[in-house]
């Protein structure tokens, strides 16, 4: 399926590894020009070649308003405007009510909702001149289920989420859609780090019976970025195998 994207632009944080590396990897494969991040010169040159399509790897560290702001900046200078953004990091540090200092919440919304409001604002106006634009945010399902002892992750995503819908339905008019895509477990290196190099999909509550691949993730990723979803936005979708319970 042609996604109608090729040589678009995009850029894509936090993508040395994980779910932005899968995310950036799809684009390029349709044939967008790709601007990652990393806050190491290594692993992002590395990825960076990886992902090919003549990836540009840039040093960034996309954990504050600030640094968002600058990710999106130096990519633009790279590719000459960004058509995609993909909104990623790293999350907050964990912990509980009773265990997070007031002053830590201030960090958290830092890392993963205002980082996320500066990059939107290097992009929006830019793709309203152009009467076409799609942002995509890597959230979490804990947006829906909030999970227990990541209270500062719990908070920031949820404000992150309000923000993406809002926006979404200002923007909608010029062609730009807004839509966050929430991961369950996923094979990453951090998932290993947390459960073994072959985590089992039973014991971590997975109704598919499996951990879901990156390489899926990111086709989605690439899908709700393509021709064929401009009239997607304002959507939250949840990718983990079933492991929500919910309703809505």
């Amino acid at each position: 399926m042609d996604l109608g994207i090729s040589n678009r632009t995009a850029a894509v944080a936090g993508a040395s590894a994980g779910l932005g590396f899968a995310s950036a990897k799809a684009l390029a494969q349709e044939g967008v020009r790709v601007a990652i991040c990393s806050r190491d010169a290594t692993r992002v040159a590395e990825a960076a070649q990886r992902i090919g399509n003549s990836c540009v790897g840039i040093v960034a560290d996309v954990s504050t308003l600030q640094g968002g702001q600058d990710f999106v900046r130096q990519a633009t200078a790279a590719l000459g405007h960004i058509d995609i953004l993909i909104a990623n990091g790293g999350g907050p540090a964990a912990g509980n009510f009773a265990t997070t200092p007031v002053d830590a919440y201030i960090t958290g919304l830092q890392q993963s909702l205002l980082s996320v409001v500066g990059m939107c604002t290097e992009v929006v106006s830019e793709m309203q001149s152009r009467q076409w634009g799609r942002i995509v945010a890597i959230t979490s399902v804990a947006v829906r289920q909030p999970i227990p002892n990541l209270i500062l992750s719990n908070t920031a995503r949820a404000g992150v989420t309000g923000f993406l819908k809002t926006l979404a339905r200002e923007v909608a008019v010029s062609g730009i859609t807004v839509n966050s895509v929430q991961p369950g477990i996923h094979a990453t290196d951090r998932i290993r780090q947390l459960y073994g190099q072959a985590p089992d999909a039973a014991s971590l509550g997975i109704p598919a019976g499996v951990v879901g691949n990156p390489s899926d993730f990111g086709a989605l990723v690439a899908f709700l970025c393509s021709e064929s979803a401009k009239f997607i936005t304002g959507t939250n979708i949840q990718v983990d195998g079933g492991s929500y319970a919910g309703l809505l």
